[in-house]
């Protein structure tokens, strides 16, 4: 960016001031070839004043604890980044301290400890650290004037006094913390993943654009407002701005992120917790490929964002979906979709039968199904609003003969059950070719690669 720019006053003295350092214990690869990073965001409170921690919705707790954890592999020609998201509840071995939480690393080592346990459970040699204050994230939404994210269900959070109802919002960054960190969503963590992944992309999107790198200001603020919330280190410290030259070309096509496969996620941990447990062959699989420098997105994929926006899996259609469901354009899995259900009929109770299908499908069904004022329905329609097309090809897909209609005035994914066309069949949901791992449609599917410009919502 500092190149491509023309930024030259930005000498590497001043990088190295504005950013701190701390002794990983990382390999130290050089700034050229393959190389792996930990990427921690920490929650550090103790210097938020009372009026901070009020604005910010947050409790009193001093001290620091680790809210995210990635492991970003930059290729050996310095083209292509994978980011591949640790849900921060593995069940996993901490070096020393026996089995806990992967995010319990950090609280019991710190940054040396961190990058152990991430060693030991990906296979992955870490060759450099960078923490990140996750509330100096705000300052960074706010030098680029705010992030655009969608959402396709819809969000309530007392905690952070975060409410959205679906759909795409640009949030300041106060706002885009609160939906970065919120967990009251239907997956909790794992949606939390999602919409992280989705707010990186939307800051990388609009770092990289023209209106950022062309205006220096602009670019003095951002980076300024990056630089304070680092800690990296030492050898990454002293270098960062000669590997930042090397990536200069990247975009956000170049940039993929994927979540390790899960086998459980509602695991029971001997301590009571609850926690999830990786998918051992799928995982290995995964960390596998990258220690390889393979790609999980193939080139031929880049650039097809989803118009809804939100993070997804690559599905195919069942063969037996409608005619209007094309059998190769799904992108969304049942996991990711909210669906209100409405009986299109005078059969008692059909709405409930199709909800409770729907649900076992793997698709959100939130609310008690309704009654729409015309009970002569024949065939069931799944209504949709502009940009969701994506989502509806899903349900569709699911709905095998239901017709497909968009329509302005309604908000969200519906599905009018009529007399015919009401059976639900599950999705085959399937990795796109050279993707990572398959995903299965279910709620706690995980999501296989997509890139940073396919995370990108569209207004």
């Amino acid at each position: 960016m500092l190149i491509g720019s023309g930024v030259a006053w930005l000498a590497p003295n001043y990088a190295v001031n504005r950013i701190h350092s701390v002794d990983a214990g990382t390999s130290e690869a050089e700034s050229t070839g393959a190389m792996n990073i930990l990427l921690v965001g920490v929650d550090k409170r103790d210097n938020l004043t009372r009026r901070q921690q009020n604005q910010l919705h947050l409790g009193r707790d001093v001290g620091q604890r680790t809210d995210t954890m990635m492991v970003i592999h930059l290729s050996e020609d310095h083209r292509r980044v994978t980011v591949v998201s640790l849900p921060r509840d593995t069940w996993t071995t901490i070096p020393g301290q026996g089995e806990h939480k992967i995010n319990s690393a950090y609280q019991f080592g710190g940054a040396k400890l961190a990058v152990k346990t991430v060693e030991q459970a990906t296979g992955l040699s870490v060759n450099h650290y960078v923490e990140v204050n996750v509330l100096g994230f705000i300052d960074v939404v706010e030098s680029l004037g705010g992030v655009t994210v969608c959402t396709p269900v819809p969000i309530d959070d007392p905690k952070t006094k975060l409410n959205l109802q679906p759909g795409t919002y640009t949030l300041d960054g106060v706002n885009a913390l609160a939906y970065a960190r919120t967990r009251a969503t239907a997956r909790s963590d794992l949606d939390r993943i999602d919409r992280q992944q989705q707010v990186i992309s939307a800051l990388l999107g609009k770092a990289l654009s023209g209106g950022t790198l062309a205006n220096p200001a602009k670019l003095a603020g951002f980076l300024d407002s990056t630089f304070k919330t680092l800690t990296v280190d030492p050898a990454l410290q002293k270098d960062l701005l000669g590997m930042v030259n090397q990536f200069k070309d990247v975009s956000t096509d170049d940039v993929s992120f994927a979540t390790v496969p899960l086998a459980d996620v509602n695991y029971h941990a001997p301590t009571g917790e609850s926690a999830v447990l990786w998918d051992k062959t799928a995982a290995r699989d995964l960390f596998q490929r990258i220690d390889a420098d393979q790609p999980l997105v193939k080139p031929s994929t880049k650039g097809s964002a989803s118009p809804s926006g939100s993070p997804a899996a690559s599905a195919s259609a069942s063969p037996s979906a409608g005619p209007t469901a094309s059998p190769t354009a799904l992108t969304i899995p049942p996991g990711r979709i909210s669906v209100k259900v409405l009986n299109g009929t005078l059969i008692t109770g059909l709405g409930a039968t199709t909800k409770a299908r729907l649900v076992e499908a793997g698709f959100m069904v939130p609310s008690s199904p309704g009654d729409t004022a015309r009970r002569d329905f024949t065939t069931t329609v799944i209504r949709y609003p502009p940009g969701r097309e994506d989502s509806a090809r899903t349900v569709a897909a699911a709905i095998p003969g239901a017709e497909l209609r968009e329509q302005p005035d309604v908000t969200g994914i519906e599905v009018v059950v009529g007399q015919k066309n009401h059976d639900v069949k599950k999705v085959t949901v399937a990795a796109p070719e050279g993707s990572a791992t398959p995903a299965t449609p279910t709620p706690q599917a995980t999501p296989s690669a997509r890139t940073a410009t396919q995370n990108i919502c569209k207004k």
